[in-house]
């Protein structure tokens, strides 16, 4: 059984691909709506059901959520984050040049697609 969160408490919950610090706004049955303060992991890049493959009908360009926009996710996937928490801006710098990295060191066709995506949220980002 999972812990039961209250609204006003800070957490970790991941959304698609990202990872974000937030804040509870409101419970609903199955979810926490959650209000975004940083980002811990940028969104992947790409087609989620054709995984690291560019020969798809859309290659999709991910944004991480934006400060203070609000989703809701599963009970189940939301956790008590303990910790400080870093500012909106510099944690989507720190999550986006962390994948970028990653991007690089794996080299392929579907890496360096995507870090041409980055580079254009990047533009819109800052």
């Amino acid at each position: 059984m999972t812990e039961e969160l209250q609204m006003g408490d800070i957490v970790r919950a991941p959304y698609k691909t990202g990872v974000y610090i937030g804040e509870i706004t409101n419970i609903r049955p199955e979810h926490y709506l959650v209000k975004v303060m940083a980002v811990v992991k940028h969104p992947t890049q790409g087609d989620l059901h054709s995984h690291k493959q560019v020969n798809v009908p859309l290659f999709h360009e991910r944004r991480a959520l934006a400060e203070r926009e609000q989703t809701n996710i599963p009970k189940a996937m939301v956790k008590k984050f303990e910790g400080e928490i870093p500012s909106y801006k510099d944690s989507l710098r720190e999550a986006l040049d962390r994948l970028r990295s990653d991007l690089v060191e794996d080299g392929s066709e579907w890496a360096l697609l995507s870090i041409e995506k980055l580079n254009q949220l990047e533009k819109e980002y800052f």
